[in-house]
């Protein structure tokens, strides 16, 4: 029989499936790829995590930061957590030690560490990791957010008072702009945060639907002012990246919903990517599609602060891509914006007879610019849209710090400590 003292015990890494909104930013915010997910769960791998912590901070809910002590060689398989839906309950001294155990052991079990994914890589050879420059703490200026003041298991309920086709595209590339209101409901959001919206129906497995995640679209004090009410803007979806036929379930609901429609809403979520509210503070928002939502909200607190005449603010500089102008979000009211309040730049990539453009061809255009502000202890930066983008963004922001003879690791790792620059891809 095998003694107590060799059998090993690890505190293993695991996601709570009653709390995960399906968000994917552990995955994508993972450096070593210890995380993956099927149509169900999101999980984390055993032999490869290294308790970095990296997934735990970006993570909007919560999910992400639990843990289980078991046997090493117990830990729980990828293959079974796929099929959770709640986490196991901790096992207690006792199971333990009918495992050969003992509870000092227990006690002092470390964080899973893969052997694997100890090993350094040779210099030269590391790939560049995008998502590792993002900050996970909100500017020191940021408003206090509140998160998860409804959980998937008690949603509130939202009223539709409007939905409409903010693009020029035809229905397979539309984008709707949605307000929903709370009544007497309590449901503070800040610019940079996000809801969940739970579908109705379930899969085809008879589960009921996890709730799909939207950035909010609006102003803090309402989509109206003044209302307790909010907006997103949502992207219906008829094929997936391979361009292949699929109704997307979520965004296709919301954007057939009528004026008066009720929906089931969890959140709000996000405590980092979030606006500063310092005088003179400038902001460089880089976005795609409906990644345009919290730049759009961003924008829009500005704009009403600066109607005020209470608030000095400083540059507002927005690059914003789509295929196609028919398919930008919000075209009319950007153009319409006063350039001595926005500095705007439109990039696109699918307009006929015209080269590809991409918001970082536009970034190294105005590289000058940028240069200034990333030397601005003021200026914030916030990158939101498709994963595909949140490399070549990155490696524009540090083309231009080379460019003008900046050091880029040293700017980079200011950054992320003083939570001015914000990735939230998906």
């Amino acid at each position: 029989m095998e003694t107590a003292e060799a059998v090993a015990v690890i505190k293993q890494h695991l996601i709570d499936p009653e709390i995960c909104i399906r968000c994917n930013t552990c995955e994508a915010t993972c450096p070593i790829g210890a995380i993956t997910h099927d149509d169900r769960n999101y999980v984390v791998k055993a032999d490869v995590c290294n308790g970095c912590m990296a997934c735990i901070s970006p993570c909007p809910t919560g999910s992400i930061d639990n843990w289980r002590t078991v046997p090493a060689a117990k830990a729980y398989p990828i293959e079974e957590q796929l099929l959770w839906d709640e986490l196991p309950a901790e096992l207690t001294p006792d199971q333990l030690a009918a495992e050969g155990v003992p509870a000092d052991a227990a006690e002092a079990a470390p964080v899973a560490v893969a052997p694997a994914a100890e090993a350094v890589a040779e210099p030269g050879t590391a790939p560049f990791h995008s998502a590792s420059y993002g900050a996970t703490r909100p500017p020191w200026s940021a408003a206090h957010p509140y998160t998860n003041l409804h959980a998937p298991k008690s949603p509130i309920t939202g009223t539709v008072t409007g939905n409409f086709n903010c693009t020029e595209a035809g229905f397979d590339s539309e984008t709707h702009h949605i307000v929903l209101d709370f009544g007497a409901m309590p449901f503070p959001v800040l610019e940079g945060q996000s809801i969940g919206i739970v579908p109705p129906g379930a899969d085809a497995l008879g589960r009921a639907h996890q709730p799909r995640q939207y950035s909010v679209a609006s102003a803090r004090n309402g989509e109206r002012p003044g209302y307790n009410n909010l907006s997103l803007t949502v992207k219906r979806v008829t094929q997936d990246h391979q361009g292949q036929a699929v109704r997307g379930i979520c965004s296709n609901y919301l954007c057939d919903l009528k004026v008066g429609d009720t929906v089931q809403v969890v959140g709000p979520f996000g405590s980092s990517f979030l606006m500063p509210n310092h005088p003179k503070s400038h902001i460089v928002m880089i976005c795609t599609g409906t990644g345009s939502a919290p730049m759009r909200a961003m924008t829009e607190w500005r704009r009403r602060l600066r109607k005020s005449g209470k608030f000095e603010g400083g540059k507002l500089m927005l690059f914003f891509g789509a295929r196609t102008q028919q398919e930008l979000p919000y075209f009319g009211p950007l153009t319409s914006l006063p350039k001595d309040f926005i500095d705007i730049n439109l990039a696109f990539s699918r307009t006929p007879g015209e080269p590809k453009k991409y918001v970082q061809d536009l970034m190294r255009e105005r590289a000058a610019d940028l240069a200034l502000l990333l030397r601005d202890e003021a200026a914030h930066f916030y990158v939101c849209g498709l994963k595909s983008m949140e490399e070549g963004v990155v490696l524009a922001l540090r083309d231009v710090a080379h460019e003008a003879g900046l050091d880029w690791e040293q700017i980079a790792a200011r950054l992320k400590q003083e939570g001015r620059l914000h990735l939230e891809t998906y």
